[in-house]
């Protein structure tokens, strides 16, 4: 049995692409397909999961296929077990202790960036929001003690910042209970 705990991710800036994209990375190996879908301002996303030579293949054939309208891809080897509920917006958090934020440029490096929060320090992903009703740009957000939630989203901002896409970080050490409403 394999491991199917890598994901991929094609982010491009046209639509029509993004179908042949798609139809490409899916081809190409044995990967599941997470998500593909149109995204806001005009860009279409592709995330697949899968082992790592599979996930690897697919990202690559797939910005073969799409050279010219890449926006941004990743391949994360072995992706932290929050990031699908978060991004299926799934997660259940009943009080936020710190509240911590990056927001991105791009789908992909948000992810990324999500993914290094949940690495570097015991926080909760609340939620990653992925281009919908956003410009185009990405969010997510973590909780836990002040400390863990600095260090996620240093850690967060310095992998989106590596690509210069980094928008914003915040770190709200006691947040107000209403803001959990405004999240999800």
């Amino acid at each position: 049995m394999t491991s199917r705990n890598s994901i991929g991710l094609v982010e491009m800036g046209s639509i029509a692409a993004g179908f042949q994209v798609c139809d490409a990375m899916l081809k190409t190996a044995d990967v599941e397909l997470v998500l593909a879908r149109t995204i806001c301002s005009g860009k279409y996303m592709v995330l697949v999961r899968g082992d790592v030579a599979a996930v690897e293949a697919a990202v690559k054939a797939g910005s073969t296929v799409g050279h010219f309208s890449i926006i941004d891809t990743f391949l994360i080897p072995n992706v932290h077990e929050d990031i699908f509920p978060a991004i299926s917006g799934i997660t259940k958090v009943e009080n936020l202790e710190a509240l911590g934020i990056i927001e991105s440029f791009s789908v992909a490096s948000l992810i990324e960036g999500a993914d290094a929060m949940a690495k570097t320090a015991l926080v909760r992903l609340v939620e990653v929001r992925l281009a919908m009703a956003l410009g185009g740009k990405a969010f997510a957000s973590v909780t836990g003690s002040v400390a863990a939630v600095t260090a996620a989203v240093e850690a967060g901002a310095n992998t989106i910042g590596r690509k210069g896409l980094l928008v914003n970080k915040v770190v709200i050490p006691q947040p107000r209970p209403e803001l959990l409403t405004e999240m999800i």
